[in-house]
């Protein structure tokens, strides 16, 4: 089986952030929490907020939105474009994505490009409070072996070294450098 990442691997940007900036547009709700959410980034850059925290309250933002799964699916529309062009010459029934991305978030996305099984953290879409660890680093391990015990990857593809520990259990990992893979 072939695994790979989705922010910046398989779409170009991040999904997350995406998301957020789309809603910020279309939900004025959402403004008065601004204050908030930059109080929430200066403790983050700080290093006084690790990420999961940080992303919790960044996705508190999905209470303040009606339908969610609405804007999710008027979000992929506009933004399914941005989907990497080198990724479905490659596709495999069998492909895997894990991600540190809501769940919830990426797995339309992910059924427009055939990808059945999708990996992403656990985010309660309605509260935007985290289910479960930041699927990201060392959990993508964790998540991968739980799910798929004793499998093995055959090609993993990520455009970050923080993907190392799931790259190391990859017959062969790709870096993607926007449309370019070169081996890890």
């Amino acid at each position: 089986m072939n695994v790979f990442d989705f922010d910046n691997t398989l779409l170009r940007g991040d999904s997350s952030a995406r998301f957020f900036a789309y809603c910020l547009a279309r939900h004025p709700r959402m403004w008065g929490d601004i204050p908030g959410q930059a109080v929430n980034a200066l403790l983050f850059i700080c290093k006084r907020r690790d990420k999961r925290a940080f992303k919790q309250r960044l996705f508190h933002f999905l209470t303040l939105i009606g339908d969610v799964d609405a804007a999710v699916e008027a979000f992929w529309r506009r933004n399914l474009p941005r989907l990497k062009a080198w990724y479905p010459p490659r596709h495999r029934d069998d492909d895997v994505v894990i991600s540190a991305s809501p769940e919830f978030l990426i797995r339309p996305a992910c059924s427009h490009l055939g990808i059945r099984c999708v990996i992403g953290s656990p985010v309660d879409k309605r509260s935007g409070t985290f289910l479960g660890p930041n699927c990201q680093g060392a959990e993508k391990v964790n998540r991968f072996r739980a799910r798929f015990p004793g499998q093995s990857i055959d090609a993993f593809f990520s455009d970050s070294h923080a993907d190392d520990p799931l790259a190391a259990l990859a017959q062969k990992a790709w870096l993607v450098k926007g449309e370019r893979l070169e081996a890890w």
